[in-house]
């Protein structure tokens, strides 16, 4: 199941997207690509793309380090845009990685952060243990100077956008609160802010959201908005799905391929708008 605080975790019920043998082997081989549903419904195709990102480190203030994975665009043509992700209740597991992967294939730079700093969970109470265990403020503190880090990449174009999933979704709108990023993309996140809280928002935001969600519902989305719209901020674009909470994680008992495919071709075309 999922709540407020987190997605369940099991093999969805629906029909999943797959690859032929040859072309697992050959995506495998880095010679092919492969839609990115396919390669999130195939763990060993997500772990697989998820090894093509980069581990780096950052130092914090307070003398910890944050890790994440990072992946790079295969050609760069001028400065790239950035994006930051944020993982699941689970952590920073291959599928978060992946989509990192598929980014850099858009041609963004794309940061998956650790903000657990552990291995993923596997379980529903691992995960809840590792999101009851989170400093609030220590991961505030590594999501702004991730933000920091990618403005200055050598390869960035300045631009920053979040994007993150239920648990992340929650944290990419956090991140944009914290410091000032350039978009932001919520799937799915715990969105309840007051108007005097969204005050230091200055990006565009989108978000993605399911009618059959019983918690992420469309009263805590209706306050959202008002929230914002009583702070001033105009620059909102939520879409709805006839979908569950988590529909767009094929790992999961309520993904939605069509509503993932056509969330996903949203947020590419949000983030090149507002980060090219």
């Amino acid at each position: 199941m999922c709540d407020i605080q987190g997605c369940g975790h099991r093999q969805s019920d629906k029909p999943l997207p797959t690859a032929t043998l040859e072309q697992r082997r050959a995506f495998l081989k880095g010679l092919a690509a492969l839609p990115l549903a396919v390669v999130l419904a195939d763990p060993l195709l997500a772990r697989a793309a998820g090894e093509r990102t980069e581990e780096v480190t950052l130092a914090l203030p307070d003398g910890t380090s944050a890790k994440a994975h990072l992946a790079l665009p295969k050609a760069e043509v001028g400065k790239a845009p950035a994006v930051l992700l944020i993982h699941e209740w689970w952590g920073l597991n291959d599928q978060i990685k992946a989509v990192a992967a598929e980014l850099a294939e858009q041609g963004f730079i794309a940061l998956a952060v650790d903000l657990y700093g552990s291995k993923p969970a596997t379980t529903r109470d691992e995960a809840m243990a590792l999101m009851k265990a989170l400093n609030p403020q220590q991961a505030t503190a590594a999501l702004v100077g991730w933000v920091q880090w990618l403005r200055q990449h050598p390869a960035a174009n300045g631009r920053v956008g979040t994007l993150g999933w239920c648990f992340g979704g929650g944290w990419s709108l956090n991140a944009s609160l914290a410091t000032r990023v350039d978009a932001t993309v919520i799937y799915y996140g715990n969105v309840t802010k007051s108007a005097e809280e969204l005050a230091t928002l200055q990006s565009p935001v989108l978000g993605h959201f399911g009618t059959l969600d019983k918690n992420i519902d469309a009263e805590m989305v209706g306050g959202f908005e008002k929230s914002m719209a009583a702070a001033g901020k105009s620059d909102l674009t939520v879409h709805w799905y006839v979908a569950d909470h988590a529909f767009a994680n094929p790992s999961g008992a309520r993904y939605d391929e069509e509503d993932a495919a056509l969330a996903w071709a949203r947020t590419l075309t949000f983030l090149t708008k507002y980060l090219s």
